[in-house]
């Protein structure tokens, strides 16, 4: 099945989707250090992007309609500095806003289906109204904003067109759902919201897939069988947290054989990668080297070694110093290596990342993790091949 990937970034989606079956046509970025990595893992043959052209452009310059008919699913990550927490929220007047161009591509490309992320902060209250703009938008695409509508006159009509009665012409059935990465097998709390639309002529069904990796076996692992640490080759901590022992008491009562594996922690993700030390490199391992500088303060500080990793972030000026970090035994930090961060985001090992460490560091931390794209992009994968796709 064959794909075209908007904001494409360093590949996360492309390797998930690689991963779920589908073969990439084209991979569009405008960051030029975005599309080195995808151009030098091309180059070597990784087998995520072997098919893909890589354009490296706006992406608002692209003429999309040479593309219906050549590739059924459609995917990307619209930028996401309007949206997100940490940014400046200013959604539909922030000209970085790429949902617009989503909309577009799906117009003039009609899929079968498309697949968008993009952060929690989406689904803000204070963005409420704009986020039902873009899915109104995305479920009726040929419903175009006339020159300089403004957006809520628009979306007063979009309104109207979608409680009028029965519809022709294209149409996407859409849902979407706010996804935790660490309940997929990603070692890293992290959240993204997910839209999936299918074109509503082909009459199938979709839902999002369930966890496969749980926080309380975790917790069991930990704190009543003891075989995280075990298996780690530590010794267990004497007593556990004093607040988790009614939660302990309950999880201790549950039959462990029916639970899901546990949720993945930075040990899990990162202990056997060889250790890094100021002004050494690792040369037979790609991006895995020491960074000097970190520090943590008030309300950001480092990941434990025994968690998932708290949410890596990209940064407007640079690497954020709390999040990017890893908190030591010691209680000192130190920022984790760009191979450690792949880790941490699911990326395969032989995936290098170009650009200097900031720049590794900004594509990691805009990047959806690869293990939760692909099993949302299964999911959707297994109910298109039951159909022929027009």
């Amino acid at each position: 099945m064959r794909s075209i990937e908007l904001f494409a970034g360093a590949g996360g989606l492309a390797i998930a989707g690689s991963k779920a079956g589908l073969k990439h046509t084209a991979a569009i970025e405008w960051d030029r250090n975005a599309c080195d990595t995808m151009r030098l893992n091309k180059s070597c043959r990784r087998s995520f992007v072997r098919h893909a052209e890589i354009i490296e452009d706006d992406v608002r310059r692209i003429d999309f309609r040479e593309y219906r008919g050549e590739v059924e699913i459609v995917t990307g990550g619209p930028p996401c500095q309007p949206f997100s927490i940490g940014g400046k929220h200013r959604s539909f007047n922030d000209d970085r806003d790429m949902f617009p161009q989503a909309v577009r591509a799906v117009r003039e490309i009609q899929p079968a289906a498309f697949v968008f992320e993009n952060v929690k902060g989406l689904l803000r209250s204070s963005f409420a109204n704009y986020f039902s703009y873009c899915t109104l938008q995305l479920r009726y695409p040929n419903i175009r904003r006339n020159g300089d509508e403004e957006w809520v006159d628009h979306l007063a009509r979009l309104e109207e067109y979608h409680t009028s009665g029965p519809k022709r012409g294209l149409q996407y059935n859409l849902v979407y759902q706010l996804l935790n990465a660490a309940n997929f097998g990603v070692p890293q709390r992290r959240e993204r919201v997910f839209i999936v639309g299918i074109r509503a002529d082909h009459g199938l069904k979709f839902s999002f897939p369930t966890a496969t990796h749980d926080e309380d076996r975790l917790l069991y692992d930990k704190w009543v069988s003891g075989l995280y640490w075990e298996e780690h080759r530590l010794d267990a901590p004497s007593t556990p947290p004093a607040l988790l022992k009614r939660r302990l008491a309950r999880i201790s009562m549950e039959l462990p054989e029916f639970m899901l594996p546990r949720w993945r922690t930075v040990r899990d993700a990162i202990s056997d990668l060889p250790t890094i030390e100021v002004g050494a490199r690792c040369p037979r391992t790609p991006n895995h080297f020491f960074n000097p500088g970190a520090r943590s303060y008030p309300g950001h500080t480092g990941s434990p070694y025994d968690q998932p990793a708290k949410t890596l972030k990209a940064g407007d000026h640079g690497v954020p110093g709390g999040e990017n970090t890893l908190q030591l035994e010691d209680g000192s930090v130190r920022y984790f290596s760009v191979r450690e961060c792949a880790r941490l985001q699911t990326f395969p090992d032989n995936w290098v990342l170009e650009g200097s460490w900031t720049e590794s560091m900004r594509q990691l931390g805009n990047a959806v993790p690869v293990n939760l794209a692909c099993a949302v992009l299964k999911r959707l994968a297994k109910q298109l091949n039951q159909v022929p796709v027009t």
